[in-house]
């Protein structure tokens, strides 16, 4: 093992896109089924796949619904509410031990600026950092694994790759990469030294 792979959304960083919602909305509830109304999760994985939000926001027939998520770019730094400390601490034992470390992201190329301005460590954390947005590729779509490797010149079996999703890891997996479904720091302490790496 010569290197550990992160996710960032969920794993690093906490991810609540309520947030960028809630002040126009008032209700934790209106902004629930303003998400459902919409498709959000849906749609914002195409803007993870490279779409813009403005096209896809042009989309929705309700207009109130067209403007309001036409805000999200500009209030997307208030959906990360919180470094996960945890695992930040982890990395850097890891770093500590000789391991590259290095992020394989589903993230909107339009959000990642404001993401890194409010978590300035995103921007120098990594080797090499693989975002969906700017590649039009998205996890678990094994040729983004294949960039990562191209990238860094390491094969898929020199790498560990930590992720909160299930489908993520079992795409790694088949790419031939060894993973860890992110579920908390304390869980993935356990399992980094059970696998001898801490």
């Amino acid at each position: 093992m010569k290197a550990v792979v992160f996710d960032i959304g969920n794993v690093l960083v906490r991810w609540e896109p309520q947030r960028a919602f809630a002040p126009a909305l008032g209700s934790l509830e209106a902004t629930d089924a303003f998400l459902a109304r919409i498709d959000f999760m849906a749609r914002n994985l195409r803007a993870d796949a490279g779409e813009r939000f403005a096209d896809i926001a042009a989309e929705l027939d309700d207009p109130d619904d067209r403007a309001l998520l036409g805000t999200y770019v500009e209030r997307f730094g208030t959906t990360l509410t919180e470094s996960i400390e945890g695992s930040w601490a982890l990395m850097e034992r890891l770093r500590a031990r000789g391991f590259e470390i290095h992020a394989i992201t589903n993230w909107s190329a339009e959000t990642w600026p404001y993401g890194m301005a409010a978590h300035s460590r995103l921007g120098q954390a990594f080797g090499v950092t693989v975002i969906s947005g700017h590649e039009r590729i998205l996890k678990p779509d094994p040729r983004i694994f294949a960039l990562l490797c191209e990238r860094t010149g390491l094969a898929a079996t020199d790498c560990l790759f930590i992720d909160d999703s299930p489908k993520n890891v079992a795409g790694a997996r088949a790419f031939g990469m060894q993973a860890e479904h992110f579920t908390s720091p304390p869980a993935l302490e356990a399992a980094l030294t059970a696998r001898g790496l801490l």
